[in-house]
């Protein structure tokens, strides 16, 4: 069985819940899914996963949460060849630089090699139905990436 690899940080629970709807998600098709907070995590927790996720808010003015600020740095040393990848989170349209982290990762997760499996979903705030849609789709995205 596949595995997916989920980490969050989550400040409000938003970002928390959009994991665990990818999780559902994943579970939905199949995959082995194990979720994980990111101070919790290691970037090379990813090793053993077939695909990948990062699920983060973006805070303030496009900073990454200062909880998460290790594990962006870290992941670049990875080697995730032959792994999917996938970026997701929350933010605030408030703000000039809506959902950056979830951007700023899927450059770190570039450097590892690992092949982006579907295109960034950023959630404005709480995931409304439609949101659950597209994180939905995600997930199955990233799973037929895999194959």
């Amino acid at each position: 069985m596949a595995l997916a690899k989920i980490v969050y940080a989550s400040m409000t629970g938003n970002t928390e819940e959009i994991a665990d709807i990818v999780a559902e998600a994943f579970e939905n098709l199949g995959l082995e899914t194990q979720v994980s907070e990111c101070t919790t995590a290691d970037p090379s927790d990813f090793e053993d996963a077939d695909i990948c996720v990062v699920a983060t808010y973006t805070y303030g003015d496009g900073e990454l949460p200062d909880e998460i600020v290790d594990f962006y740095e870290d992941l670049a040393d990875e080697n995730l060849e032959g792994k999917i990848y996938g970026n997701c989170g929350s933010g605030d349209t408030f703000y000039d630089e809506f959902c950056k982290s979830v951007d700023d990762f899927d450059a770190q997760f570039e450097k590892t090699g690992a092949t982006k499996g579907a295109e960034n979903v950023k959630v404005d705030l709480a995931a409304d139905e439609e949101d659950i849609k597209k994180l939905e789709a995600f997930a199955k995205s990233l799973v037929e990436k895999l194959g």
